[in-house]
């Protein structure tokens, strides 16, 4: 790799690392905040056991999206994300050629 190369991916790193934590920061502040609210009814009032559910809920969703996130990253997705859009366009160009041709 030339030097402008590694330049380049290491600019397109920490552009992607700081854009995470500015999209991710929020949302794991208001994610914690309002789990820390429903454990708070829960355990505060006698009336809490309503606030299990969200509280489960919470749990599953982010266990769920935490899954399909280890999973894309394992199987390569996040590694070249201008190929599907390339291969999209194509597709698009062979079909719109081949409709032509009738």
């Amino acid at each position: 790799m030339s030097d402008p190369q590694v330049h380049q991916n290491r600019r397109h790193l920490l552009t992607t690392v700081l854009l995470a934590i500015f999209v991710l920061a929020p949302s794991v502040y208001g994610f914690a905040g309002k789990f820390a609210e429903f454990i708070h009814i829960y355990r505060g009032e006698s009336d809490g056991v309503f606030a299990i559910t969200p509280i489960l809920n919470y749990l599953l969703a982010s266990l769920g999206f935490f899954c399909l996130f280890c999973w894309a990253m394992m199987h390569g997705m996040f590694r070249d994300i201008e190929a599907p859009k390339q291969t999209m366009l194509d597709i698009e160009a062979r079909l719109d050629r081949t409709a032509w041709k009738k």
